[in-house]
């Protein structure tokens, strides 16, 4: 008798729709107190994620099925080496974005890009007329 695997082989893409689950359950994190009566709160998410690098997006949706929050998060690697003989992986730029749409329309989008190891991250917020994509 077959009988399923009590702990089913998880793989990259299922590790990166979760990532993208935490994205979007931590919607109004980064959304200043100020704004937060003036955008519309999401009911439901859509997940992406890229199989081939660290990388998920989320799209959240009102009651009219329109899109009222974004976010995405990506991790771009590099081999490096202290010694040239043994090597690991550093992250060799990031970003994340998260926006938010505002009732009149526009959008308020948080963006944080980090340029490698030795750089700082650096975060802005801005306005926005479109979704960003």
């Amino acid at each position: 008798m077959n009988r399923p695997a009590r702990c089913p082989r998880r793989t990259h893409l299922d590790a990166g729709l979760n990532a993208a689950r935490k994205l979007a359950n931590g919607w109004s994190l980064q959304l200043p107190a100020e704004w937060r009566d003036a955008v519309e709160p999401p009911l439901y998410f859509d997940h992406y994620s890229e199989y081939e690098i660290a990388a998920q997006r989320s799209v959240g949706y009102d009651a009219d099925d329109r899109p009222c929050f974004t976010a995405h998060r990506f991790q771009l690697t590099e081999p490096a080496s202290d010694d040239d003989e043994e090597f690991y992986e550093i992250v060799s730029r990031s970003e994340e974005m998260a926006a938010w749409r505002l009732r009149d329309g526009r959008w308020l989008v948080f963006r944080r890009e980090c340029a490698g190891p030795c750089h700082p991250a650096r975060g802005f917020y801005a306005f926005s007329p479109d979704m960003p994509r």
